[in-house]
C-alpha cells in the first residue's frame, strides 16, 4: 500500500507542477514586462523551485564524452560489456592506445544510481581504464527474472573480476566495500588467478560496532520484522517489476534528506536567491547536484533485508561467521594489496568501520596495507568533489600503480 500511495500523491503532483513550469516561464519571458522587476524574477524563481520538488527524476546519464591523456582532449566511449538482470558492466573506452592500469568501480545499491560516481570515473579516467556497475532498478526487472539478495550481489562481483582479470583493481564506493571483500576473500580461498591485484575500500560499513552513525542505530533499535512490515512494499502496476517486493527508492531519499534537512531547506533557499540575482553558475550548480540526488532506485526486499541482517545488526563479517552459499568467508585468505580510505565527518560510515578490513586481512604484507583518512570531508567528499580530486585520487592512483606490477 506504501508505494501505491506514492504513486497516487505523485500523480496528484502532477498539475501543480505543470502549473510551476507555466508560471515559471511566463514570468521569465523577455516579453513580459515583469520579467526584469523583483516580483517576477521572485514569481519565476518560486515556481522553478516548485517545480523541480515535484518533479519525477529519471536515470542520469554518465555524459562522460572526453576525457584529458597527456595534456590532449580524448574522447571517451561508454560500452556496455556484460548484461546481468540486475547490473550491467560499464566500460568508459578511451581513444587512446596508452596502458593504463585496469580498474572495476564497485558503485553501491544504496538507492542512488551508478551515476552518482560520475565523479569518480572523470578523476580516474585519465590515467585508468575504468569499469563500473550499473546497477538496475529493481522496478524495472520482471519477477521471471529471479531474486536478488547479498549472495547474489557477491556472485555477480566475483563473475565480473573473472571476466576483466586477472590484472584488475577493485575500487569499492560505501556499501559495496562488504560484499567486495567477501568476493575477494572467495576467490582467494579458491586461488581463483583472476581475483583482484588491489582492493580500495572507500567509506564501506565493514564493521559498524565502530563509531555506529544514526543509521547503524536505526538498524540495531529495530526488528527484522519491523523493516520488513515498515519499509518494505510491492511495485504497483505499470511497471516492468511489478508485484516484486522492494524497499522503495523514495523511502531511502526520505531518510537520506531527514538526515540534513536543514542543510537541504538552506540549500533551496541560496538557490531562491540565486535565480533572483541571476547567479546562473551557482543556480546551474544546484540544479545539476539535485538533479542527480532525487534521481533514486527500488532495491530487491531479499538484498536490502540480508544487508541489514548481516552487515548492520549481526556483524557477521568481523566476527568471522559470515556463510554465504555454503561458503564460509574468511577474509584471512586475501593477500592482495588492500588500501582504505575515510573520512573524518562521514555521518554514514564512521571512523573505524572501513580501517577494520585491516585487520581481517592479517595475511597481507605489511607495507601492501595503506589507510588514509581525509580531514574534514563527510561521506560525499570521499569520492566527489575537490577534495577526493585534490587529494584522496592521487593517494588511490599511486597506490594502485605501485601494485599494478607486482
Amino acid at each position: 500500500m506504501l508505494y501505491h500511495a506514492y504513486e497516487f500523491h505523485r500523480q496528484l503532483a502532477k498539475p501543480v507542477r505543470l502549473w510551476a513550469n507555466a508560471l515559471e516561464q511566463a514570468y521569465s519571458s523577455p516579453y513580459n514586462p515583469l520579467s526584469d522587476t523583483w516580483f517576477g524574477k521572485s514569481v519565476a524563481a518560486g515556481a522553478e523551485i516548485v517545480a523541480r520538488l515535484t518533479q519525477n527524476y529519471g536515470k542520469p546519464a554518465f555524459g562522460l564524452a572526453t576525457t584529458r591523456i597527456d595534456n590532449e582532449t580524448v574522447e571517451v566511449n561508454e560500452e556496455l560489456l556484460l548484461r546481468k538482470p540486475f547490473c550491467d558492466l560499464l566500460h568508459f573506452h578511451r581513444d587512446t592506445t596508452r596502458r593504463d592500469p585496469k580498474v572495476l568501480v564497485v558503485a553501491p545499491m544504496s538507492g542512488h544510481y551508478a551515476t552518482l560516481l560520475r565523479g569518480t570515473v572523470e578523476a580516474l579516467l585519465p590515467e585508468h581504464d575504468v569499469f563500473i556497475t550499473d546497477w538496475t532498478d529493481a522496478r524495472e526487472v520482471p519477477l521471471t527474472d529471479g531474486n536478488f539478495d547479498l549472495d547474489d550481489y557477491i556472485d555477480y562481483i566475483i563473475a565480473f573480476c573473472r571476466y576483466l582479470g586477472p590484472d584488475v583493481h577493485v575500487i569499492a564506493v560505501c556499501q559495496p566495500s562488504v560484499p567486495v571483500l567477501a568476493a575477494a576473500a572467495l576467490m582467494a580461498e579458491a586461488k581463483d588467478p583472476r581475483q583482484p591485484k588491489s582492493l580500495t575500500l572507500m567509506g564501506g560499513p565493514i564493521d559498524t560496532r565502530q563509531s555506529p552513525t544514526v543509521p547503524n542505530d536505526l538498524a540495531m533499535r529495530n526488528s527484522m520484522m519491523w523493516f520488513r512490515q515498515n519499509v518494505i512494499s510491492t511495485v504497483p502496476l505499470g511497471y516492468p517489476g511489478s508485484m516484486r517486493r522492494v524497499y522503495p527508492g523514495f523511502l531511502q531519499l526520505t531518510s537520506f534528506i531527514s538526515m540534513n534537512l536543514d542543510r537541504h531547506v538552506n540549500a533551496h533557499m541560496r538557490q531562491f536567491e540565486h535565480l533572483v540575482k541571476g547567479d546562473d553558475d551557482s543556480a546551474d550548480g544546484h540544479r545539476a547536484f539535485y538533479d542527480e540526488y532525487l534521481a533514486v532506485m527500488d532495491l530487491s526486499a531479499e538484498f536490502y533485508l540480508q544487508t541489514i541482517e548481516v552487515v548492520f545488526k549481526e556483524h557477521l563479517l568481523p566476527r568471522g561467521e559470515w556463510v554465504s552459499r555454503g561458503r564460509r568467508i574468511d577474509p584471512a585468505a586475501i593477500e592482495t594489496a588492500l588500501m582504505t580510505v575515510e573520512g573524518e565527518l562521514d555521518d554514514i560510515s564512521g571512523i573505524g568501520q572501513t580501517k577494520a578490513a585491516h585487520a581481517l586481512t592479517p595475511n597481507i604484507p605489511g607495507a601492501r596495507h595503506v589507510h588514509w583518512e581525509q580531514p574534514r570531508v563527510g561521506h560525499y567528499g570521499i569520492f566527489n568533489g575537490r577534495k577526493w580530486r585534490e587529494q584522496i585520487m592521487p593517494r588511490v592512483r599511486t597506490f594502485i600503480r605501485e601494485n599494478d606490477a607486482a
